[in-house]
């Protein structure tokens, strides 16, 4: 491993409120703009196709800027709104934590800085917990392990609309009913029919380890004014959002977590449990010539009416692009930008989440997904987040191993469908 791959990060920069709010309008200013700039350019583009049978080129590269730049504004406003929902660790004040808190992060503290285990050794001793061994590192603080879940919730999409689950063991059971309860009507004095025994399946959910192992240097640990829970929370982030969102998505359930995309799948017309429904596009690779938005339209009645009110769109932002340009019969736009800051844009009313571990529009893939995924999906935590700290495999750089662990699969093989771009 090369020094260069491992450059310590800066402490985080701290903005306040009034800033947080003035930078939020001003991207959320700069993305209304954009999108009134690509609806315009779009609309010429369609018009040119109507009269001519074929856009300009002109025009249609004005359309590919703009729809980058759309692009660039939403991601502008994403950033900015996580920023502004960020609160200073510890900002509530020691005195405000309960003395146990309190001491554990002191501990925490002095290991981080300074390599000195003996404070947790004792803590964790008390807990009934070894502090090394075959779990390795040392549990942070509560505040830390919070402060880390709610930050993966807002930047993890399918973690943010899925149902999230601690667990105190290494894996979650949960039985289910096949066939669904026995019920039925009868009167007041007549029989009661024997019922047949409820036929019984179990789903297992067991919890992977997951890691990022972010770099500082002794300077940037020795400096009194540098919140390290705080840091320590901004870089492994990034990277447990970014595994996470992989393994939701794709993921084999091979020593990580079975992604919905991973699922076997089976025409719609022919659903069973145990596999999620498919609609096709009516064209290998793209949607269909003529009509094209009419393959979301029964996507979204696919969904049963139980499920389809709290149901949720999932692509890409390559299938996204692609899912702008279409209208409905009457000249309006399906995909919606938000109406106000910090709400997701629409497709077809609906709420679209931007998962970029969802694969391209090609031929037989399955790029969209819609349905209510907190009861389509679970995510299970394990509670308690390791760290392990290693001043010699990088020096001068002190690594900090950090793992947790997290599991996912369908808990619901009815609540979520898939649109398949084939004929």
């Amino acid at each position: 491993m090369t020094t260069d791959m491992i450059a310590p990060a800066a402490a985080p920069e701290i903005k306040s409120g009034s800033a947080h709010h003035q930078d939020v309008a001003l991207a959320f200013d700069d993305f209304a703009r954009t999108f009134d700039a690509f609806r315009q350019a779009n609309d010429e583009r369609l018009g040119q196709i109507e009269t001519r049978l074929a856009a300009d080129p002109v025009t249609e590269e004005k359309l590919a800027r703009l729809d980058r730049a759309l692009d660039d504004a939403q991601r502008r406003l994403e950033r900015v709104q996580l920023e502004s929902r960020r609160p200073v660790l510890g900002g509530a004040g020691p005195e405000r934590e309960a003395p146990a808190r309190t001491e554990h992060k002191a501990a925490f503290d002095l290991y981080v800085r300074a390599g000195e285990a003996a404070g947790l050794k004792t803590l964790e001793g008390k807990a009934l917990s070894a502090g090394s061994g075959p779990d390795g590192g040392y549990l942070v603080p509560q505040a830390i392990e919070a402060e880390v879940l709610r930050r993966l919730a807002a930047v993890s999409p399918i973690r943010s609309i899925a149902s999230v689950r601690v667990i105190s063991a290494g894996q979650y059971k949960r039985a289910f009913s096949k066939a669904g309860p026995a019920t039925g009507w009868v009167a007041e004095s007549t029989a009661r029919p024997q019922t047949d025994g409820p036929s019984l399946a179990e789903l297992s959910f067991p919890a992977m380890e997951l890691y990022a192992m972010p770099a500082a240097t002794q300077t940037l640990l020795d400096d009194a004014v540098v919140d390290l829970d705080a840091w320590l929370a901004d870089e492994v982030e990034t990277a447990f959002a970014a595994q996470e969102g992989a393994a939701f998505v794709n993921g084999d359930g091979s020593g990580k977590p079975k992604g919905f995309i991973a699922a076997d799948k089976v025409a719609e017309s022919a659903w069973e449990w145990g596999k999620l429904g498919f609609v096709s596009t009516g064209a290998a690779g793209a949607f269909a010539a003529s009509d094209p938005a009419d393959c979301l339209l029964d996507l979204v009645y696919a969904l049963k009416a139980g499920y389809r009110q709290n149901a949720t769109f999932v692509m890409n932002r390559r299938t996204q692009s692609a899912v702008r340009k279409l209208k409905d019969e009457s000249g309006a736009y399906l995909w919606q930008p938000p109406a106000v800051a910090g709400q997701p844009s629409t497709l077809m009313s609906f709420p679209l989440v931007e998962a970029e571990d969802m694969p391209d529009i090609a031929a037989n893939s399955y790029s969209v997904a819609f349905g209510d995924f907190r009861r389509g999906y679970l995510v299970v935590d394990r509670a308690g987040i390791r760290v392990l700290r290693d001043p010699y495999s990088a020096k001068p750089y002190v690594l900090f191993y950090t793992t947790k662990r997290v599991g996912g699969g369908v808990q619901d093989y009815d609540a979520i469908k898939l649109l398949k771009f084939a004929a």
